[in-house]
């Protein structure tokens, strides 16, 4: 009887002065503004793709909606080992971020490495983080990357058995906190992370979306962020 008023009056006193850090608010995640809200029904004219002279990227009708679509592997051949078929979002540089798109891959017949992609931390062509979204784990196949000047290597420090691709519609997040080099990578369940790595190499760079050599949809595209300047070359 006494511990059950103790605590009511504890509780109490909490709700009235927070002096009981027992009671203290439960931290919220960090809030970042809004960059950019891309829904493509102006085109696509704030992206970058790789290619050049076979254009692998385009806007097209799904429905009543305008998606941007990756047709395939492009003609673009990177320094190192890394994805063919990149679209860069220009003119933004961000630190700490979080990036969510709906993707939809378009290739059923494309086996273990059906894929979609997501980029960010780029430096210059060659100095960048990717996630590889893949129907079946391996070495090379649904992990987190870095491309730091050789090709690319796997950083995860947990990832699924794979992502479970069909022809719908999903929700992607990428969140990124350079602080603590956090990579967080959401998949449909946006509590608990589909992969995870811990990395400090990149600190800031362009964000980007793609395939290592697949083809598939993008829309919905929201960047929250913190706008930096990359440092003078």
């Amino acid at each position: 009887m006494h511990v059950a008023r103790t605590i009511a009056i504890s509780l109490f006193i909490c709700q009235l002065v927070a002096l009981n850090p027992l009671c203290a608010a439960e931290p919220q995640p960090q809030s970042l503004p809004l960059i950019v809200k891309e829904d493509f029904e102006n085109g696509a004219k704030r992206w970058q793709p790789t290619d050049v002279k076979k254009p692998s990227w385009k806007v097209i009708h799904d429905g009543d909606n305008h998606v941007f679509r990756v047709t395939g592997k492009s003609d673009y051949t990177p320094p190192v080992r890394s994805p063919h078929s990149i679209a860069w979002l220009k003119d933004v540089v961000v630190s700490d971020f979080e990036l969510t798109a709906r993707i939809k891959s378009t290739n059923s017949t494309a086996g273990a490495h059906r894929d979609l992609c997501l980029f960010w931390g780029r430096q210059d062509p060659s100095h960048f983080y990717y996630v590889h979204i893949a129907k079946k784990a391996d070495p090379h196949a649904n992990q987190i990357f870095i491309v730091n000047g050789k090709p690319r290597k796997a950083i995860t420090k947990k990832t699924s058995k794979g992502t479970p691709w069909d022809d719908k519609w999903h929700q992607v997040k990428i969140v990124r906190r350079v602080k603590d080099g956090t990579i967080e990578v959401y998949f449909d369940d946006m509590k608990t992370p589909h992969m995870t790595a811990q990395d400090k190499t990149f600190a800031w760079g362009q964000v980007g979306i793609g395939t290592f050599d697949d083809h598939g949809n993008w829309d919905d595209i929201e960047l929250h962020g913190t706008i930096v300047k990359p440092p003078a070359k």
